[in-house]
């Protein structure tokens, strides 16, 4: 009987992939040009962002869980630093996207050669025309997945991504995202909802499709709603470490209050630099490839 799972965005993570500021930002001169290019909303201060990310591997580290680093490689992007949108994992192993961003196009190529060096299966990628990124991407139980179709993934990235689960999902939930801000914006489906447990999510419900939000609350979801002021500074985008256990951005005191009121134990990062300008929180930092089956404390 297996011990784990890639089939879970709430079990005790034991295994996760990370690149560091250093290498996503490189130095100062790198940040300058290209922040405007990328749609940040300020230029990161080199030397404030190594210090917060850090800390923020210190934060991860204490859990337990196996960390691997990304390397920083010849090609060198900011948004490499969010390394959950490079790929998706199934338990066979790694799917790789193809971005929705064109200036991110050689990120999923960075993970197959640095996961295939670990020995981590390439099971599948998306090809083009299909678009896919891996924040649009949440699953919600051993054999059933959510997927957003916005400006990042389309129709033939999750026609190609349900081939390549056909075998693994049951319920392949396709969830519609609205324009919001429209597709120069960062907006994936888990900028409105982030499970913390097998009944509990973080949610905006304004943004949250009606079907979807009713299919989490008729499969036993208790929902914390993030209040407005609390959404653009990213309270939706809550990592789950373990069921209940969960990391989000400092600065949203309601959305915090609300998690622990429902029992939920929060800790906090500083992410000015590595999460506010580029508009990546926890989740999006962050690539978890194994999550325990059988939960023990941290």
């Amino acid at each position: 009987m297996k011990s784990e799972t890639a089939h879970s965005e709430v079990g005790r993570i034991t295994r996760l992939v990370l690149k560091h500021a250093r290498d996503a930002f490189v130095d100062q001169a790198t940040i300058d040009a290209q922040w405007k290019t990328l749609n940040f909303t300020a230029p990161p201060d080199f030397r404030r962002a190594v210090g917060e990310y850090d800390r923020f591997v210190d934060l991860l580290a204490r859990s337990g869980a196996s960390i691997q680093m990304l390397p920083r490689g010849d090609q060198a992007g900011l948004d490499s630093l969010y390394v959950r949108d490079a790929s998706v994992v199934c338990d066979r192993g790694l799917i790789l996207c193809n971005m929705g961003k064109a200036l991110r196009a050689w990120e999923p190529a960075a993970h197959e050669r640095a996961l295939r060096e670990s020995s981590l299966p390439i099971v599948g990628a998306i090809r083009g025309p299909g678009r896919l990124e891996g924040g649009d991407v949440v699953w919600l139980g051993d054999r059933a997945i959510a997927v957003g179709r916005g400006y990042r993934t389309n129709d033939e990235g999750i026609r190609q991504l349900r081939r390549l689960l056909a075998d693994e999902v049951d319920q392949f939930i396709v969830v519609s995202l609205p324009h919001w801000r429209g597709p120069g914006d960062v907006f994936h489906l888990m900028s409105i909802v982030s499970p913390v447990d097998r009944d509990l999510g973080v949610v905006y419900s304004r943004l949250l499709p009606v079907p979807f939000r009713e299919w989490l609350m008729g499969h036993g979801y208790r929902l914390v709603e993030v209040p407005d002021e609390e959404f653009d500074t990213m309270a939706t985008n809550v990592l789950a470490i373990a069921p209940r256990t969960c990391v989000m951005l400092s600065g949203n005191p309601r959305t915090r209050a609300a998690l622990e009121a429902v029992g939920a134990t929060v800790l906090e990062y500083e992410g000015r630099e590595i999460s506010l300008k580029g508009g990546g929180g926890p989740t999006c930092l962050t690539r978890p490839l194994r999550r325990a089956l059988r939960e023990a404390p941290i």
